[in-house]
């Protein structure tokens, strides 16, 4: 099962975000089927692409609940 979620980059005390679909039960920095965006929280950045995130929601993908607050009610 897939899911979309928010993966860790970056480096301590900086951590920024991917918006990326991995397997239900990879890891949080391993290898993502597709990356859809990111998230900055520090500079209020988000770049979200809505069409492929949609796709994937039809796909029967299911979306954490800080990735939908994110994106889905922009």
């Amino acid at each position: 099962m897939l899911t979309i979620r928010l993966a860790p980059t970056g480096k301590k005390g900086r951590i920024q975000y991917r918006i990326s679909v991995v397997e239900n039960k990879s890891k949080l920095t391993g290898d993502p089927v597709e990356v859809l965006g990111f998230y900055n929280p520090h500079d209020k950045q988000l770049q979200c692409n809505q069409d492929r995130l949609k796709y994937w929601v039809s796909k029967g993908a299911v979306v954490s609940s800080k990735v939908k607050s994110l994106c889905l009610t922009s």
